[in-house]
């Protein structure tokens, strides 16, 4: 599989996107220490008592943006997979995954800097575009098997 281009470039982009989910769990957890805000009593306790098991503002939007991630980013790589194998022309299916690597990588960012509307929801929406194209184009593939 790996041979080919299409599938290759797909692998390339979404390990690229599995990273950025993993640097956004990284923050949320460095967050979680610098301003002692911890999710479970045991933790708050290692790291210096119950008063610690609290939300804070900066760790919950960081988790959002992280649970937003996993929303967006794990339907993409079923439909990123299995749109490789249709076939598409190498330099469409590189727009497809690079549009929406960079549509989630500007809706982190947004997310985590709180910048102003609607430049989340731009990226959000812009960022639907090739997995609603790629979804459409899997369909017409098999639909004459359905």
């Amino acid at each position: 599989m790996l041979r080919s281009d299409v599938f290759s470039c797909f692998v390339f982009y979404a390990v690229l996107l599995i990273m950025k989910m993993y640097i956004l769990a990284i923050i949320a957890g460095q967050l979680r220490l610098r301003k002692k805000a911890f999710a479970n009593p045991e933790d708050a306790l290692r790291h210096g008592g119950l008063e610690f098991f609290r939300e804070d503002p900066d760790v919950e939007r960081c988790r959002r943006a992280h649970l937003n991630d996993l929303e967006n980013i794990l339907p993409f790589l079923f439909l990123g997979a299995v749109y490789s194998l249709t076939g598409p022309s190498l330099p469409v299916a590189r727009l497809h995954f690079l549009v929406f690597l960079l549509c989630r990588v500007l809706h982190s960012v947004a997310y985590l800097f709180a910048l102003t509307p609607p430049t989340r929801s731009v990226a959000y929406v812009i960022g639907q575009v090739p997995c609603v194209s790629m979804a459409l184009q899997v369909l017409v593939a098999v639909v004459p098997y359905a």
